[in-house]
């Protein structure tokens, strides 16, 4: 089976293969996890985008819905 070469997703590397009638499976590791840029008490209070979405943030926020806290 064909895999692509390892890609780094920041928060975690990936490989990527098509099966045979032409899905593609990605396999993804753990680490470095979502902790690599913000603390795990503050995980999820704040959008963290990979580099390459980073141009795109405007657009990817206003179609985000509203989050409330229901805690």
């Amino acid at each position: 089976m064909q895999v692509t070469p390892v890609r780094d997703r920041k928060y975690f590397h990936s490989i990527y293969f098509q099966e045979p009638a032409g899905a593609t499976f990605e396999i993804a590791t753990d680490s470095p996890g979502f902790a690599i840029d913000e603390s795990a008490a503050q995980l999820g209070t704040e959008l963290q985008l990979p580099p390459w979405l980073e141009e795109q943030r405007a657009d990817i926020e206003r179609h985000l819905p509203p989050i409330t806290n229901t805690a």
